[in-house]
Order: C-alpha cells, then sequence, then structure tokens
C-alpha cells in the first residue's frame, strides 16, 4: 500500500512539474508577453491584440528615454517614435516631425481610429506638436518629453485638452501594409 502511494506522489510531482515547465515556456516567449501585456493594460481579451509585430515593438520600446531629435532605442521623441514604429511594423516610411507627418494623412474623427492609426496633438501651440500610435481602446503609445515612450489613454485630462486629430495614411501609402 505505502509503495502504491509512493508511486502515485511521484506521478503526481512529475505532471505539476511538466505543467509548470510548459506554462513558463508559453510566457516567456516575447510574443506571449507583449500580448498578455497589452490584454492587461488595454483591458481586452488577449485575442483582441491582432497585430502582435505592432505590440511587441511597442513593448520592447517602453521606458526609452526621450531625446529631442532622437531616433534609437538610446533615445527618441515623439515623432522618432512614431517613425520607427512605421518602418519596422508596417515597412513604410513616414515623415520625420508631427506637422510635416500630418500632412500625409487623411484626418479622423477619434471614433473612428483603429489600431496603427495616428493620433496628432496641439499642446501649448496653434500647430500640432505632438504624434502617438493609436494601439485600441483610448490607448496610444508615444515618446513623452517627461516620461520616455509610454501608453497612455486619449480620455486622460491632459491628453484629452491637448487632442487635435486622428490620421490615417493615405490611400498610396496605405497600400504598402
Amino acid at each position: 500500500m505505502g509503495r502504491k502511494l509512493i508511486v502515485a506522489v511521484l506521478i503526481l510531482i512529475a505532471a505539476v512539474s511538466t505543467q509548470a515547465q510548459t506554462t513558463k515556456k508559453s510566457t516567456e516567449d516575447p510574443d506571449n508577453l507583449a500580448k498578455d501585456y497589452f490584454s492587461q493594460i488595454m483591458g481586452v481579451a488577449v485575442s483582441a491584440t491582432s497585430n502582435v509585430k505592432l505590440y511587441q515593438f511597442v513593448y520592447e520600446w517602453l521606458g526609452t528615454p526621450y531625446r529631442l531629435g532622437g531616433t534609437s532605442e538610446r533615445g527618441v521623441d515623439c515623432s522618432g517614435f512614431a517613425y520607427q514604429l512605421y518602418d519596422k511594423v508596417f515597412n513604410t516610411v513616414i515623415g520625420n516631425n508631427s506637422r510635416n507627418i500630418f500632412s500625409t494623412v487623411n484626418p479622423i474623427n477619434k471614433e473612428e481610429l483603429k489600431e496603427g492609426d495616428l493620433v496628432f496633438f496641439k499642446i501649448n501651440s496653434r500647430a500640432i506638436s505632438h504624434i502617438g500610435v493609436y494601439l485600441g481602446n483610448n490607448k496610444f503609445a508615444h515618446a513623452s518629453s517627461s516620461r520616455g515612450v509610454m501608453i497612455s489613454n486619449l480620455n486622460e485630462p491632459y491628453w484629452k485638452r491637448y487632442y487635435y486629430k486622428g490620421g490615417r495614411l493615405l490611400e498610396t501609402l496605405r497600400d504598402k501594409f
């Protein structure tokens, strides 16, 4: 009787240990980490994070420090971040400052925004002075001058106050997606 109990316990331990290793492998996969992170931060199911390449890119750049004129993971400004994201995720080259980029998009209402669209802001200025990339569920990724690359909510009072328009690339550029 004692021998059967010991064998049963050993089998149970082996099964639990195998399950733990399988779970660990799936959560260590960068794509899964990005999808899990964004589903939590955006309050949506993992299956709703459809553009894994977009979320993976943003996930890898989170926390990158702000640097005016920067375009690398050592330091980036808002338009440099949008430029790098579009280049790496969508294989599309966009302008190098928020005003130039705005001239290449079809302006759209906030309600029409889709994953990958651009969002533009006029902060203490009459001209467009900030850009981000829409992720869904009112969240967008951008390079903040005070906190570096981060995710913010369009409904936060600050962003709501300065939001100007959303933008989708013109047909000729969108065909590259």
